[in-house]
Formats: structure tokens, C-alpha cells, sequence
């Protein structure tokens, strides 16, 4: 099922948190969407989900449009981190609920995952812990198979060791079911190796979507003298520059030709690769955090 976007805006009385957003997602891949607080992650989602209607624009869902389609809500899974203090349920009845409505849900599955979560189906949800209560939504993510299934960082108060089964079961849930799986999160370093493609999104716009693979092979961090730095990167689309007495070290983003490789080598100039996480913070820096890092 295709995801479109097409020049998409969403408007709070007079703050726009979604700009003329554009974009298209193909099916059964892994699509990491990252950006800071308040970049607008969790309107474009609710948008993606018909829980609201975007202000402006069309959203498309396998050719249709989503919101008040019920057959093509069905398909899409939303799992964010929901309050549960006023639901009464306990796990089993939870479970039993989301399996009546979602045409794929394989209990059998789930039932494996509230073990491998260790979760009490007789327990009140709103008893668990918020940790276990994010284990319940992944839970529900995961067993539903929606073709479209989104998790906007559902894994707020899990453990490391509950975030590791989660990456692992997703990681082969998809081998062996794939889906469209747009994953939110914050979590940049720990997660990263998830992504299939990267969308960026920035003061409500998306900056850049791309293969994650080609994304990384993009950044580039050149350290060494600082004239000599600066004469290889000018050029260059600088995205952060670091300095410490003569060392200068520059981020750039554009890929380097093997040319220019051997050239930084022969002037002394060491090239290592940027990671996504350091592409993130350095691409959503503010401009009031560039000048404080300046004068540092």
C-alpha cells in the first residue's frame, strides 16, 4: 500500500505545525521518521492515521483517501504512547478487542510476545508499569500486521533489554511478514540500524528523505590543520565546524570522490564517517545554537 503526500499543511488556529509537506513511501520498508520536539512528527502521523484532517493538501493511502475510510483504516496500525489510566481492561481483554477489528492480527503471535515481555494478561492495564504499558502497544503493533503500521516512539519507559526484544522481533516480523513500518523516535543512535529510508522533518518541513545507506555515505567529519581543512571543505556544504587551538574538524554533507580522498591523505587530513545521529543533531541545529558553540 503506497503512502502519498502531497503538499500537505496542518494549521492550529494561526501556528502551522506542517508545511507544504510532500512526500511518497513505497511499499514493505522500514521508514525511519526523525526530527526534534515540536518538528511536527506527531501531527503528520495522526494525519497518516486519519485520527485528524491535515488543513491543506492530499494524503493518499493505496489511491484512496484514509480519513473516514473505514476499509482503508483498518489497514493502518497507529501505537503511540497513550494514557491507559482510565481503562479498565486487563491485557487479555485488550487483546481479544484489537483481534476483532484488525483482519490481520495473528493471536498466536501475540500471545508469544506478552511472554517474551514477561506481561501479566490478567493485570488492569492501567496497573501496569509505563514501561509494560509500551510493551502492550508494541505488542499490538507488532501482532496486527497492518500494511501500514506506525509506532511514534511507543517504546517511552521500556528498558533497554525490552527495547532490544522489540528491535529483534520487528526486525524479523518484517523478514518473514513485510509491511509499511514508520518508526518515530528519538532514539537516533539506538536505532538507527532499523531504517531502511530516513525522512527528516524540520519546523514542520521535511528536509530530506533518503536511503538510509546513502544518506550515511554522504556525511563526512575532515579533522586536521585548520588552513588546510578549510581549503579542502570550501567547497563543501559545511553542516559543523569544531575547533580547538590549529585542529580544526568540519562536517560536511556530499559524498567525496576517491581524489579527494587521497588528496586529504596527502595534506594529513583524517576522513571518518558521520553517523545518522550526528546528521540529525547537526541538520536541526538552530542558528542561536551555532552562534553559542561558536563562542565557545
Amino acid at each position: 500500500m503506497i503512502v502519498k503526500v502531497e503538499n500537505v499543511s496542518l494549521k492550529y488556529g494561526n501556528y502551522a505545525a506542517l508545511q507544504d509537506v510532500s512526500f511518497e513511501l513505497p511499499d514493505k520498508k522500514i521508514y525511519g521518521l526523525l526530527g526534534r520536539n515540536g518538528a511536527g512528527k506527531t501531527s503528520l502521523l495522526s494525519i497518516l492515521a486519519s485520527f485528524r484532517k491535515q488543513s491543506s493538501g492530499i494524503v493518499t493511502i493505496h489511491g484512496e483517501a484514509p480519513f473516514e475510510n473505514a476499509s482503508i483504516m483498518q489497514q493502518v496500525a497507529f501505537l503511540y504512547n497513550k494514557d491507559y489510566k482510565e481503562e479498565s481492561d486487563n491485557v487479555k481483554q485488550l487483546l481479544d478487542g484489537v483481534e476483532r477489528y484488525r483482519p490481520n492480527f495473528d493471536r498466536e503471535y501475540a500471545e508469544y510476545l506478552v511472554k517474551r515481555f514477561k506481561l501479566d494478561q490478567n493485570k488492569a492495564i492501567k496497573k501496569l508499569s509505563k514501561g509494560m504499558q509500551s510493551a502492550v502497544n508494541v505488542t499490538i503493533g507488532l501482532a496486527s500486521r497492518a500494511p501500514i503500521t506506525i509506532f511514534d516512539e511507543v517504546y517511552l519507559g521500556m528498558d533497554a533489554p525490552s527495547r532490544d526484544i522489540f528491535y529483534k522481533e520487528l526486525l524479523e516480523d518484517q523478514a518473514k511478514h513485510p509491511r509499511t513500518i514508520i518508526l518515530s523516535t528519538h532514539l537516533v543512535s539506538e536505532m538507527d540500524y532499523l531504517f531502511d529510508e530516513v525522512l527528516l522533518l524540520h519546523d514542520g518541513k521535511i528536509m530530506l528523505q533518503e536511503d538510509y545507506d546513502s544518506l550515511i555515505s554522504k556525511g563526512a567529519k575532515i579533522t586536521g590543520n585548520a588552513e588546510q581543512v578549510d581549503e579542502f571543505v570550501q567547497s563543501k556544504q559545511t553542516i559543523h565546524v569544531e575547533r580547538l587551538g590549529e585542529t580544526k574538524a568540519v562536517t560536511i554533507l556530499g559524498e567525496l570522490s576517491q581524489e579527494e580522498r587521497r588528496t586529504a591523505s596527502d595534506k594529513g587530513l583524517e576522513i571518518r564517517p558521520v553517523t545518522l545521529h550526528e546528521l540529525f543533531v547537526h541538520l536541526t541545529k538552530g542558528e542561536d545554537e551555532d552562534e553559542d558553540e561558536a563562542t565557545n
